[in-house]
């Protein structure tokens, strides 16, 4: 579905990844993982079209988008979550769920899809007309991830989905990832969390500054004894 051949990329002098690659399959949780600074934000922003490539190239479905732009790759079906708490927070929870579907306002009933959103998350239904920003934190990481399948995703892009939550919360997050997964989801999830991150998913890449050091199914990542060692502190 998804395939990252050889990209390299940075900011201004900086070079955050060199030579990454990497492949999803539909259907697939696949897990990047790696400490901060590691250029795994800045692979997902690769994907997004948030930035451009120095070399190497990315395709989806078969074609190649790395000439597109973030619009566009939204068109297509791959959405990202961004790090953070990137909402809109003077606007309502709804508004904020509405903007989501926007690139693709002509092709999306966005009533409908609310509604759904709303079935996963049913405490933002109970804050619908709550302005975002008076949102706890683990709310506004379920209306950042109810915004991005707003757009309705073939390819959801989730940059440190646990960052600052609880570890109820932790568990409610993944257990939703894990269930969008099951109705046919695919999800590359760049996680500091290793232990849930593997758990969830089916195959894990280990980035060491900016490049691939590990690779593999996930139960062999947690076997692997300098993944252990590095990453889940055993």
């Amino acid at each position: 579905m998804l395939r990252v051949d050889g990209i390299t990329a940075g900011y201004g002098r900086v070079q955050a990844v060199e030579n990454v690659s990497l492949k999803l399959e539909r259907g697939q949780i696949v897990c990047l993982l790696g400490a901060n600074g590691a250029g795994k934000t800045t692979t997902l922003n690769c994907i997004s079209a948030m930035v451009p490539l120095r070399s190497g190239q990315i395709t989806f479905e078969g074609d190649r988008i790395d000439h597109l732009r973030p619009d566009q790759i939204v068109a297509r079906g791959i959405v990202q979550v961004p790090e953070g708490r990137e909402i809109f927070p003077e606007l309502s929870v709804t508004d904020n769920l509405r903007l989501g579907v926007w690139s693709r306002r002509r092709q999306i009933n966005a009533r409908q899809e609310e509604e759904r959103v709303y079935d996963i998350f049913p405490r933002l239904k109970e804050r619908a007309w709550q302005n975002a920003g008076t949102l706890s934190g683990g709310e506004q990481q379920m209306l950042m991830i109810g915004r991005a399948l707003m757009a309705k995703p073939k390819l959801l892009l989730l940059d440190e989905p646990s960052l600052g939550l609880s570890p109820v919360l932790v568990e409610l997050m993944f257990k939703v990832i894990v269930d969008l997964n099951k109705a046919g989801l695919s999800v590359l999830l760049v996680e500091q969390n290793a232990f849930v991150a593997l758990a969830c998913s089916e195959y894990g890449y280990v980035l060491e500054n900016g490049e691939i050091r590990f690779e593999g199914p996930s139960v062999d990542l947690q076997s692997n004894d300098k993944v252990r060692e590095a990453y889940l502190g055993t």
